[in-house]
Formats: structure tokens, C-alpha cells, sequence
């Protein structure tokens, strides 16, 4: 008994038996503890963790736990391997330009009581001198012997040592600080920079994203006929996964990054130099790739294409802007790519995509930005649009957007929005320029970052301290990042939306996660776009043609009005229920009338009193009661046609000219035929001619009874909630201390001896058993809740006042609105009124059908549609 209670675990021989479809090897099996550091597997759960779990890393479905029959097979062996209990040491030998790290040789075993401790496998390292890179701690450490034996290209550093990098400095001084990356040392061009950006999606989720962009690499290479992509085509390629914090990145990702061989966390350091790490940099051309659905090789579906992977996973989690300046800024530099392309974790490229992305730029060479199509994640045989109809609208609304908004906004040069999601950028066109009045750097990249000063509070310099409105406009900065591309100085940069690009993603399924996505997407688009129209005269300092210049300045005209009418759209949904409604003159309507009064209250009353998680139930029921209202109306316009065709006295089975004429003749009639051919008719039209139009027969209808929702519910919280500018960040993270084996010090010289790992393999054949076995994947992943970072209180009261001001002027704004209009003084200032709106949908309508019309004979002209 008292055995069973020492120790933490025991070191078992992997099984010999094969791991479904991954390489094997056989080796002999480690002894116990042999361990100097007591370092433990990336698999480990944290030991002040509340919850335990016991992981059960085979097939024979027993978990590994001590045994009787084994605590006396290594009773004796036991007692003679354990260490002393000496402290970790540092230090400094005879000759100044090395430094030795002693190790303890003893551990000294903890007194266990209650439940048998979990399997916790140790760690095994040993001392080796590493010469250090222009003063860097940069190690080539062996990647697992096997994973590498059944590829077709091998001995190659490349192929058989994963680069570690501990970076110590700022993303903007990485090349002034002399770090490189290997594509440098090989004198290699990158054509495309590829990023995905991650900070705690699972596995599942990651490899989703990584596999579609291994499958377009491999599409890349079988391109013989092409003049810059052959069979060697993958060396032009370099895929940057830059994970949002070392604390944060989800264990299962840990595991599978491991498992391709692109991460080992035993050669870590966290200190060189009494100087913080910053980012740990690897660096792999790995030729594994695992199916994000059962996580076996995929073999030959992507003909083992070498890719060349670079994994930054950064110490502390500060922010996806953050992640791209690494990508731009750091390694951008570095590497001086011809494209790059920005991923999100979760968002699947199809399989060409990432090729025609790149064809856009290389035939038309001012396109200085382009982005695809996002399609909603649609499930199995379309189950997630059959039977959620939150995901439904979604698919409807980026439908739409790529059918009629995206092309239209093409067509001008200006798209106002390139998804982070799924876009790529010419690197050239991003590059800064020095101001000629200021002497200061200006530019694409300079107004990107600045979103990321904005938001940090421990930022002294004062040029970056901001109110409401330009934190809230660079909670959408990539939208700022597009104007400030287009209106460049004495450039002419235009933006591109490729129909042949698309991407898939997850859309949020639940009701509380859309209301908080589009609180940050609402604010941000709203101000962006402010800040867009109010900047207008930027774009006469670009070198754009006179011709150019103008589509410009029209596209800016109607996204003012956009803009405008979506201020507005609260009032205007009221008064179309209030025009129809009133028509019947009936009880009912007065009741329904009052109660749609009652829910708009109650929606300010939840966006300011409550967050949504806590009022999930009362949002869900004025969704559903929206819906019943959205029902009556649509209900009541059909009668008021039918009502107008009964009252002209038109016969459907004998049609005469005069009754027709009469019918038209009624202006109410006339304009809801006319909106509902502007609408309907011209988004049925519309979806033909880009032979997609399944999404009008399985989304249309929950869209349109969600249109409440979008406006009365999504509009009031965003608005509601203006002063909440967070990212969905941690609070400000604590500073930790670092184990010596962690630590790199170096005196004088370019060497230093460390400690590393040298159970590479045995760690290897642990993470492919962990990605094997879900449930344990499942029951180790704790995700915890995002928390906003706490402002000054000064701060706090200023923002308090501007969502006081801007929410009061919003609400009495459309009061006003409603009251003009529903006056009784004049009885046809409702029907004028109606009469307007219909025509501006239907003005709307019809301009964005024209740009989608014309974007579409441009495209048989510009874009290879046929692959």
C-alpha cells in the first residue's frame, strides 16, 4: 500500500503491436525514472488542476495504472535508480564561453494519499553544446526516426531536424536583430506566404484548415505546364501557424503539431540571456499530413507533398493583430513573398483556391488585394441548414454577399471588407512609406497595427491613446486595412473578389454566440465604414485614372447611404409592421403593435443589464415572438395584394387590359409588386446566373423571419455594448519563473551547453496514441472563458458617456422618425413614406443586380472558371 502511494507513475515499454496507419519503430523499453528534470509530456494535464483525468493511451482498452504484479517487478530496480535530491545549479566553467547546467540526481518521491495518482510519462533529457546564431539560442533537434523512413525524401536537414528558434525580441526588430529562417539560408523564393492564425481551436479544427492547404499545395505541384509551379513547386510555398499564446494553444493541437513533427515542447527555453522569450519559432518540411476526421495519415490523397512549415507559438496570448505582425512584419521581411494569404484555424480552403487566389495577382498586376468565397459549413446531407435555422440565415446572408455585394464592390475596385478569414494580399502593395510632412511611416501595414496600440492599456505614448470611436473602428481593422490599400499615396491599388476561391467555416450555431460575434463585427463595421467616408479625399491622393477615381467616389456615395440606412433600419422595420398592420384597422394589430413596443424596450433593458450568456431563454422567446410578428406581416401583405386584385376585379381566368391597368393604377398595389420583384425576384435571378440558387429553396425563409432578429436584437446589444472593445483576450498575463532546464545564459561566446531531449521517440508514439483516442482528447480540453481587461476608471466613465450619447441620439433619432410618420395630421404621409422605402429597396436591388451582372462578363474574360 505504501508503494501504491509513492510516485507520480510508471514508465511502460510502448506496445510493439502497429498504431492504425502511422509509421512504426521498435526500441527498448525505458527504465524508471531516468529522469534529471522530472520534465513532463505535452500530454500532461497541469497538476494544480482541479479535475483529474486518466489517459488511456492504447488499444488493449486497459488504462495504465500500477499493478501489483508490477510494483514487484521493480520493487528492487526502484529502489536503486532513484536520484539524489539536488537542486537544479547553474554554472559557469573554467572556460567563460561555455556554461554547464548540473542536474539533480535524485528525486526525492512524494507521499501520495487517496485516489491512485494519473499516468504522468517523464521526460528524459542530457546535456549537449549548442553553438548559439549571432548570440541566439537556435537548436536542430532529430525529429522521430520513423517519421521520416517511409517518405520519398529524406536525409535532408530539412526532413530530419526541426529547427527551434527562441526568440527574444519585438516582431518588428526580428530582422534587425539578425534572426533568419531556413528559406533564407536555402536562397529560396517564396511565392506564397500562407498563415493560419490560431489561439485555442482543437486539433480537429486545426487540421481541417491544414489539410485543405496541404491538398492546394499538392495542386500547385501537379501543374507541369506552368511556368511557375512544377513538381518542386512546394518550395516556393512557406504555411506560418502562429499560435496566440504558449498557455492558450489546446493540448489536442499541441498533439498534433507534435505528431507531424513540426512541434517538440521538451527543447523549449524560456529565458536567454536573463532576457524573456517571446516567441518560439520551429521549423519543418514535414511530409505528413493527418485526416481531420480520424486522424490517420492521409497517404497518397495528397501524394506526400513536402510542406514547408513554420510554427510560431507565442509566449503570451496577445491578440490575432499581434499574430499578424509577426507574419508581416517578422517573417514577412525574412522571406520578401510575392502573396500572402491569411487563414483562420477552422476555415477549409477548397482545393484549388489557394491557386486561383494567386492567378488573380499574377495576371493583373495592380490587384494589390483579393479575397474568395466563404461558405457556411452546411453538415452531412445539409443537416445544419435543415434543421437550425440561425445557421440557415447565415448561409442565405453569405450567399447573397457573394452574389450580389462582393461582385458589385469588385466591379468598382473597392471591396470594402477582405475576410481575415479567407483573403490574400500583394506584399509589395502593403509595403509602409515614409509621410512627406510628418517624416513619420505611413501606409497599409502602419494603419493596421495601429488597432493593436489602441487596445493596449500599458501603452504610454500618447499618439496611441484613442477615444470609443477609434477603438470600436479597429475592432474591424482589416476594413481599415482595405481603404488605406486602395487610397495609398501615389499608388493605384485596386481590390478583387475571385468567384473561383472558396473557403469553408463554421458559423455559429447557437443564439448567445451569434449575438456576441456580431456585436464586434456591428461596432466595427459601423465606425470603419465612418471612418472610410469621412477619409473620401484620401483616395484623390492615390494615382488612380480620372475614370478610376470616379467609380471610387460613386462607391463611396453608396456606402454613405448604406450606411444611413442601416442607422435608420430600427424605425423602418417598425413602420412597414405599423403601414401593413394598420391597414385591417382590427384589434389585433393594436395588441401585436404594443406588444412589438414591449419587446424593443425589453431589448435595451437586456443589452445594458445583462450579458447574453445570462439571458439566453429571453432572447431565445423574443426571437421566436420577432418570427410570430414577421409572420403577421408577410401575412398581411399578401392579403393587401390579394385585396388589390380582388378589388380591381381582375379574373384569373379571363384577363382583360382594362382591369390590369386598373390594378396598377392602385400605387399601394404597385410598389409591392414592384418590391417584390426588386427583392425576391431579383435574388432568385440572380442566384441562376451563378448557378447557385439551392440556397433560395433552403434558406430564404428562415433568413426572411430573422429579420427581426438581425435588426431589433442585433443592432440594440451592439449598440448597447459600444464601450465593450474587447478582443476576447485574457487579462494581462503574470509574469511566471522559468525551470533552469528552461533557461539559456550566456556569458561570452556562441556556445552554451543546455539540456535536451533524447526520448524523442517515445514521446512521438505517446501524442499518436493521444490523437487516436478522442475521448481522452475530449476530457483533457478545458477551455476557459474569455475575460475583458479592465480599464481606468477614467477610461471607463468616458466610455460610459459615449455609449450614452451615441445610443440616446440612435433611439431618438428613429423616434422621431416613427412619430413623423405615423402622425395623424396628414393621412397620406404613411403611404408616401411606404412608397419610399419600396423604392429604395428596389433602387438598391437593382444596382447591386446591375454590378453582379456586370462583374460576371468581366469574369469570363479575367478568370480561368475552368480550373
Amino acid at each position: 500500500m505504501s508503494e501504491q502511494g509513492q510516485g507520480g507513475g510508471y514508465q511502460q515499454p510502448p506496445p510493439s503491436f502497429p498504431i492504425q496507419g502511422y509509421p512504426q519503430y521498435n526500441h527498448p523499453p525505458s527504465t524508471f525514472p531516468d529522469n534529471s528534470y522530472g520534465a513532463q509530456s505535452i500530454l500532461n494535464v497541469p497538476q494544480n488542476s482541479y479535475n483529474s483525468h486518466m489517459i488511456n493511451m492504447g488499444t488493449t482498452g486497459t488504462e495504465l495504472m500500477p499493478t501489483p504484479q508490477h510494483h514487484q517487478n521493480i520493487s528492487s530496480e526502484f529502489q536503486h535508480q532513484l536520484p539524489s535530491t539536488n537542486s537544479l545549479q547553474t554554472n559557469l566553467q573554467n572556460d567563460s564561453n561555455q556554461l554547464t547546467i548540473e542536474i539533480s540526481e535524485k528525486i526525492q518521491p512524494e507521499i501520495h494519499y487517496g485516489e491512485v495518482p494519473i499516468y504522468q510519462p517523464r521526460r528524459r533529457y542530457k546535456q549537449q553544446e549548442v553553438e548559439l546564431s549571432d548570440g541566439h539560442f537556435s537548436y536542430n533537434c532529430p525529429v522521430p526516426t520513423e517519421l521520416t523512413r517511409e517518405f520519398p525524401l529524406k536525409e535532408e536537414k530539412e526532413f530530419d531536424e526541426v529547427k527551434y528558434t527562441a526568440c527574444t525580441c519585438d516582431p518588428d526588430d526580428f530582422e534587425k536583430e539578425k534572426y533568419t529562417l531556413r528559406q533564407k539560408i536555402y536562397k529560396r523564393h517564396t511565392e506564397i506566404f500562407i498563415v493560419i492564425t490560431m489561439y485555442n481551436e482543437d486539433a480537429k479544427l486545426f487540421a481541417r484548415t491544414f489539410y485543405g492547404v496541404v491538398k492546394n499545395i499538392y495542386e500547385l505541384c501537379k501543374r507541369d505546364k506552368s511556368n511557375t509551379w512544377n513538381e518542386d513547386g512546394w518550395k516556393k510555398v512557406v504555411v506560418c501557424v502562429v499560435s496566440d499564446g504558449f498557455e492558450e494553444i489546446n493540448i489536442s493541437t499541441k498533439a498534433y503539431l507534435s505528431a507531424i513533427g513540426v512541434f517538440q515542447e521538451g527543447v523549449i527555453k524560456k529565458e536567454v540571456n536573463n532576457k524573456s522569450v517571446t516567441a518560439h519559432i520551429f521549423e519543418y518540411t514535414t511530409q505528413l499530413c493527418l485526416d481531420p476526421d480520424d486522424m490517420k495519415p492521409v497517404g497518397d490523397k495528397v501524394g506526400r507533398t513536402p510542406i514547408q512549415v513554420l510554427f510560431c507559438l507565442k509566449e503570451e496570448n496577445t491578440k490575432k493583430i499581434n499574430s499578424h505582425r509577426w507574419f508581416f512584419n517578422a517573417f514577412g521581411k525574412i522571406l520578401e513573398p510575392n502573396v500572402c494569404i491569411l487563414l483562420d484555424a477552422g476555415t477549409k480552403p477548397g482545393k484549388k483556391s489557394i491557386y486561383h487566389l494567386w492567378k488573380a495577382f499574377d495576371t493583373n498586376k495592380s490587384i494589390g488585394g483579393a479575397c474568395g468565397e466563404i461558405v457556411a459549413m452546411k453538415g452531412k446531407y445539409g443537416k445544419n441548414i435543415l434543421f437550425n435555422p440561425l445557421v440557415a440565415a447565415q448561409n442565405f446572408e453569405y450567399k447573397m454577399s457573394n452574389i450580389l455585394d462582393k461582385p458589385l464592390e469588385s466591379v468598382f475596385g473597392y471591396i470594402t471588407v477582405l475576410p481575415g478569414a479567407f483573403s490574400a494580399y500583394r506584399y509589395k502593395a502593403l509595403a509602409n512609406q515614409i509621410d512627406p510632412e510628418t517624416k513619420e511611416e505611413v501606409g497599409p501595414l502602419a494603419s493596421y497595427f495601429l488597432g493593436e496600440k489602441l487596445h493596449d492599456p500599458k501603452s504610454k505614448d500618447q499618439k496611441t491613446k484613442a477615444g470609443l470611436f477609434e477603438a470600436n473602428m479597429y475592432l474591424a481593422e482589416d476594413r481599415i486595412l482595405c481603404f488605406e490599400l486602395i487610397s495609398k499615396r501615389n499608388e493605384s491599388w485596386l481590390l478583387k473578389y475571385v468567384k473561383s476561391a472558396s473557403a469553408e467555416t463554421d458559423v455559429p450555431d447557437k443564439i448567445i454566440e451569434l449575438i456576441k460575434q456580431r456585436r464586434r463585427w456591428l461596432n466595427g463595421t459601423f465606425f470603419a465604414s465612418l471612418y472610410a467616408i469621412s477619409h473620401t479625399y484620401n483616395i484623390c491622393r492615390s494615382s488612380h485614372s480620372v475614370w478610376r477615381k470616379t467609380l471610387l467616389l460613386i462607391e463611396m456615395f453608396y456606402q454613405t447611404y448604406n450606411v444611413a440606412f442601416s442607422w435608420f433600419a430600427l424605425g423602418n422595420l417598425y413602420l412597414m409592421f405599423h403601414i401593413i398592420g394598420n391597414t385591417f384597422n382590427s384589434s389585433v394589430f393594436d395588441i401585436l403593435r404594443y406588444i412589438y413596443i414591449a419587446l424593443i424596450l425589453f431589448q435595451f433593458a437586456l443589452a445594458m443589464g445583462n450579458k447574453p450568456g445570462s439571458a439566453r431563454r429571453a432572447y431565445i422567446f423574443t426571437t421566436i415572438f420577432f418570427a410570430l410578428l414577421m409572420i403577421y406581416t408577410i401575412v398581411a401583405t399578401a392579403l393587401i395584394t390579394y385585396q388589390n386584385f380582388k378589388e380591381s376585379q381582375v379574373k384569373l381566368n379571363d384577363l382583360d387590359l382594362n382591369s390590369v391597368n386598373i390594378a396598377f393604377d392602385n400605387i399601394s398595389f404597385r410598389l409591392a409588386v414592384i418590391s417584390l420583384l426588386s427583392t425576391y425576384g431579383l435574388y432568385f435571378i440572380a442566384s441562376f446566373l451563378f448557378f447557385e440558387p439551392y440556397h433560395m429553396f433552403t434558406s430564404f425563409l428562415q433568413y426572411t423571419l430573422l429579420i427581426p432578429f438581425y435588426v431589433n436584437i442585433l443592432n440594440v446589444y451592439a449598440f448597447c455594448n459600444i464601450h465593450d472593445v474587447s478582443w476576447g483576450t485574457k487579462g494581462d498575463p503574470k509574469k511566471k519563473v522559468h525551470d533552469e532546464k528552461e533557461k539559456v545564459d550566456v556569458k561570452e561566446g556562441q556556445s552554451a551547453t543546455v539540456a535536451v531531449p533524447e526520448d524523442v521517440n517515445e514521446e512521438y508514439e505517446r501524442v499518436r496514441k493521444f490523437l487516436l483516442n478522442p475521448e481522452t482528447q475530449e476530457s483533457l480540453q478545458s477551455i476557459e472563458e474569455d475575460s475583458k481587461q479592465k480599464l481606468g476608471e477614467a477610461q471607463k466613465e468616458s466610455n460610459a458617456k459615449f455609449r450614452t450619447y451615441l445610443v440616446t441620439s440612435w433611439i431618438f433619432s428613429n423616434m422621431i422618425l416613427i412619430a413623423a410618420i405615423t402622425v395623424k395630421l396628414n393621412p397620406n404621409i404613411s403611404s408616401n413614406y411606404f412608397v419610399f422605402i419600396l423604392c429604395n429597396v428596389a433602387v438598391l436591388a437593382t444596382i447591386r443586380f446591375f454590378g453582379s451582372c456586370v462583374y460576371l462578363i468581366l469574369r469570363l474574360f479575367t478568370e480561368n472558371i475552368f480550373g
